[in-house]
């Protein structure tokens, strides 16, 4: 399967884009340059006919993706055919924004909607967690539930992360509420009031970007 991937991403390769989206992403590993419309399709081909036997099986070949990439859009195809047991090496080994920010808000956020319960649980624990991206996965993973959106569960991801210097914590929090205000500007006007004192700079003037004063 690997081998058919790599064969298929270098058919699809093209090396001047490539050169821009490593840049772009400050990415050690090096891009093949087959952007996202093209990569989905390719992924979609190559996986068509993929069947497992088990969930080990389905685990193995992820983990064999992710863990054998030589470029980037190799993690990509990992990220495709991930599942929640998988997500969490993911997001620890991954820790860049391209690969948690797209398993927070495509894989995470929609198995938060179908199980509230236990996922709720594991986003409050990851919210303190030591390790910054599963932090971060923890605020940004309601994204796009609008109306949807459990408010008491983003603040109390956020809080462990109020105060926080790092820069990815810091723009995930203004993000997370830039979103919810879409829904409800003046609860987010409020809640930015309530905490500024506490709040980065950055955090507060991304939650207040969108708000019409």
């Amino acid at each position: 399967m690997l081998l058919t991937l790599r064969e298929s991403l270098r058919q699809a390769a093209d090396p001047v884009k490539a050169a821009g989206m490593q840049a772009y992403m400050k990415s050690a590993m090096p891009y093949h340059g087959v952007q996202t419309p093209l990569l989905r399709k390719v992924l979609k081909e190559t996986f068509a006919e993929v069947e497992f036997a088990a969930a080990s099986d389905w685990q193995g070949l992820v983990l064999e993706l992710w863990r054998g990439a030589r470029f980037r859009e190799e993690r990509y195809a990992a990220l495709y055919l991930a599942a929640l047991p998988m997500y969490e090496e993911l997001i620890v080994t991954g820790a860049w924004w391209d690969y948690v920010d797209n398993i927070a808000t495509q894989r995470i956020g929609p198995i938060l909607s179908e199980y509230p319960g236990p996922m709720r649980r594991k986003m409050l624990v990851w919210s303190r967690s030591k390790d910054m991206w599963k932090r971060r996965t923890a605020i940004l993973c309601q994204l796009g539930f609008k109306a949807e959106t459990d408010l008491d569960l983003l603040y109390t991801c956020i809080e462990p992360s109020l105060e926080s210097r790092e820069f990815f914590l810091q723009k995930a929090i203004g993000w997370a509420l830039r979103q919810y205000a879409w829904t409800d500007s003046a609860e987010i006007r409020r809640y930015v009031e309530r905490n500024r004192t506490r709040m980065s700079a950055l955090s507060c003037r991304e939650a207040l970007k969108n708000i019409q004063r």
